[in-house]
């Protein structure tokens, strides 16, 4: 893993300008409809519409984007549940290198299908995280590939902080007064906190997280970082736990970490789909959860959360019988 330090404002500033050719700037979306349902009014920032349909295209590219063409000319390898996978082998393809994606063999189908279609070399492995870091190892040993973390790195960590720099730009007008991203590895977290503490340092930025992964919860709550945990969620993008780098960020710019059930979940996952149209998988409907959980504490104010992605089996929807 990376032993740098955190990014600044300026590194996810330039991994904007970086990026600008490859990502889509993607809408914000409200529901009037959810809106009173919740108590406050919510801005949801449509990164289930983003290239390789999550948001982790921003730190994939803003990695591929930075290699010399030494490195890059041997390929990069990764390990990830699924979209930073797909997301890394799309960057990948762009600057037309290889790419080798250890996933889990608990996958699901699109995340696999995704990673594939775009041209990379699928690896499976045990779902745990030392599985997959072992699995990596020995196909960088082979081919000499550079490896792209899926949150602890310096540059994933810069291109995923540009969500909350077009959140900011795109809300001008009526700021938020709180942000909420869920959280696994956390580079999601990290990066919207660095750039919201720096340009709006008044709005709160909070994580959401499922209970059956709740690490990142746990290191914050007790100022300890956690690093082996079984986690249980239908939460498939939130397996992972807290990054090195992202821990020391959470300590400093997060306010605060919430955690919600697998129903809570599955029923704010269903409210989006069904009121506002919109694909999301379980992960990035977590953060919704959280606000309908809390209503007291969000009533009134302006929350913009970020839909994290939305590759969905849908063969596998989960409230299906």
């Amino acid at each position: 893993m990376s032993t740098f330090s955190p990014p600044t404002i300026t590194d996810i500033e330039n991994a904007a300008t970086r990026i600008n050719s490859i990502v889509h700037k993607t809408p914000i979306m409200s529901s009037n409809l959810i809106n009173t349902d919740a108590g406050c009014e919510i801005s949801f920032k449509c990164e289930n519409l983003q290239r390789a349909g999550a948001f982790k295209i921003r730190g994939a590219s803003n990695a591929v984007m930075r290699l010399t063409d030494d490195q890059a000319a041997k390929g990069v390898a990764t390990h990830s549940s699924g979209n930073h996978g797909a997301a890394l082998a799309l960057a990948a393809s762009s600057r037309k290198i290889p790419a080798y994606i250890v996933l889990p063999e608990n996958a699901p189908k699109p995340k696999i299908q995704a990673v594939e279609s775009y041209g990379a070399q699928s690896i499976f492995c045990d779902s745990t995280l030392e599985a997959r870091e072992q699995a990596v190892q020995q196909i960088i040993d082979e081919t000499g590939a550079h490896f792209v973390p899926p949150y602890d790195h310096f540059d994933v960590i810069s291109g995923q902080g540009t969500v909350a720099l077009e959140i900011l730009d795109q809300l001008a007008g009526n700021k938020p007064s709180v942000i909420i991203t869920p959280v696994g590895g956390g580079g999601l977290l990290s990066g919207t906190a660095i750039a919201t503490k720096s340009k709006l340092p008044h709005c709160e930025v909070i994580g959401a997280e499922p209970e059956g992964a709740d690490d990142a919860f746990r290191s914050f709550k007790f100022g300890t970082h956690i690093t082996h945990h079984a986690p249980h969620t239908i939460a498939d993008g939130l397996l992972t736990t807290l990054g090195k780098i992202n821990f020391r960020v959470v300590q400093s710019h997060v306010d605060d970490i919430l955690l919600v059930n697998d129903q809570q979940i599955i029923d704010a996952m269903h409210l989006i789909w069904s009121r506002m149209k919109l694909i999301v998988e379980p992960s990035a409907a977590v953060p919704l959860a959280s606000v309908l959980a809390n209503k007291e504490r969000f009533a009134g104010q302006h929350v913009a959360i970020v839909l994290s992605g939305g590759n969905v089996d849908l063969q596998r929807l989960p409230w299906q019988g």
